[in-house]
């Protein structure tokens, strides 16, 4: 089934770069939206060394700051 939908002027010239050739404008919304499950590895580098270690400080700090439940069993 087909659906008209609005886009402003800005989107679909957004859309349209991203268009190849073959493909509908469908294929470029689901591909999109897609929720694809990526390996680990995928995300190996992509954080620079600073993020990281601003990351790390950052989840130590969490750590050290946690309380623990008392639990009885």
């Amino acid at each position: 089934m087909t659906k008209v939908i609005s886009l402003s002027d800005d989107a679909y010239s957004e859309l349209t770069k991203l268009k190849r050739e073959g493909e509908s404008f469908s294929d470029i919304v689901l591909g999109l939206t897609k929720k694809e499950k990526k390996p680990l590895s995928y995300f190996f580098g992509k954080l620079s060394k600073e993020d990281a270690d601003i990351m790390e400080k950052s989840i130590k700090e969490m750590r050290k700051n946690a309380k623990m439940r008392n639990v009885e069993f």
